[in-house]
């Protein structure tokens, strides 16, 4: 199956250690955090928060300046570092899931995920698919059941077009399940997971596809029932009596984690000291705080380990996306 490497990766939980690399680096002066998007989104809420938390807790000698900068879903920013930022100490980017996901689509022209140095990660935000309250499948396991029988058994519903992230998480989990033929699943993308689960509700579709702070209200309130949560456990609080699909036999797990990575061609001192100040970051009171009122989960991978498991889960998005046509 294609995540075996990868549940092998975070069972272990690599986590690289670059405290002995980090003494010959002293940062100075003002950092550049981009955020390959325009203001309000995922990664804009990284560079902001994060520079904010660097500020407070002194890890920083200078300012920490957000440089949106919006375009083929990351792709823009990333050719920008690549082709222009290599070498620079003081500047860091905002990625994600998407990140990847556009790796592993072509999205990102003559561009790949070794010419730039992956950092770590500050959280995810789990995957989950749900259904209205009211709908007959009781579980991920039935929804499989009915798959296996017919591809097109069910219709799901996302926020992201076709071949986005809510989808291809959806077909991870059928394809650790055993479903055959993945590209005849019927799946509606939405601009947006609020329209996505308004339809689930409606019962205009079967079930929804996304991230667990996409529906936690709905949860709460009793509108919206989670089959699976796509974590490697069970997640704390008001969450943790809902099953993950690894409980039903079914090992996907999907986070949409959010993190960073530098340009190329850095000093291995340099980006040993940003990997260990990242770590430090996530590890602090201040950073819990922002994960709690931000509905971020717990999802911590740095240095070497990160860099595998972007090259994992882009190999992962690319056999998916392959096998569904969405790429060659």
């Amino acid at each position: 199956m294609i995540q075996r490497s990868l549940r092998t990766l975070i069972a272990g939980g690599l986590i690289w250690s670059l405290a002995s690399a980090t003494q010959a680096f002293e940062q100075t002066g003002k950092v550049d955090c981009i955020a390959p998007a325009n203001p309000g989104g995922g990664w804009d809420f990284t560079c902001r928060s994060v520079g904010r938390v660097l500020g407070d807790l002194g890890l920083v000698d200078g300012n920490v300046q957000t440089i949106n900068m919006p375009g083929a879903s990351g792709g823009v920013g990333f050719s920008h570092v690549v082709q222009k930022r290599a070498g620079q100490e003081n500047l860091i980017v905002a990625a994600s899931t998407v990140t990847t996901t556009g790796l592993a689509r072509g999205q990102f022209p003559g561009l790949d995920a070794s010419m730039v140095n992956w950092i770590g990660t500050l959280g995810a935000d789990y995957g989950v698919i749900a259904v209205a309250a009211d709908s007959p499948y009781q579980s991920l396991s039935d929804v499989m059941k009915a798959l296996k029988d017919d591809p097109r058994a069910l219709t799901f519903t996302g926020g992201t077009a076709t071949g986005g992230w809510d989808h291809l998480k959806l077909l991870m989990a059928a394809d650790e399940a055993g479903v055959d033929d993945l590209a005849r699943i019927a799946y509606l993308g939405y601009n947006g997971g609020g329209e996505a689960v308004t339809q689930t509700l409606g019962g205009h579709v079967d079930a929804f596809t996304g991230d667990i702070s996409e529906v936690i209200s709905f949860i709460e309130s009793g509108d919206l029932r989670p089959l699976a949560i796509l974590s490697e456990e069970r997640l704390p609080g008001k969450l943790h009596q809902w099953p993950t699909a690894r409980e039903q036999g079914i090992d996907t797990i999907a986070p949409n984690w959010r993190g960073f990575y530098m340009p190329a061609d850095v000093s291995e001192d340099a980006y040993g000291w940003w990997v260990d100040t990242i770590d430090t970051l996530y590890a602090s009171d201040e950073w819990k705080s922002v994960m709690t009122q931000n509905g971020l989960m717990p999802f911590e991978m740095h240095g070497e380990a990160f860099t595998t498991f972007v090259n994992e889960q882009i190999a992962q998005i690319t056999d998916i996306s392959r096998q569904i046509g969405l790429s060659r």
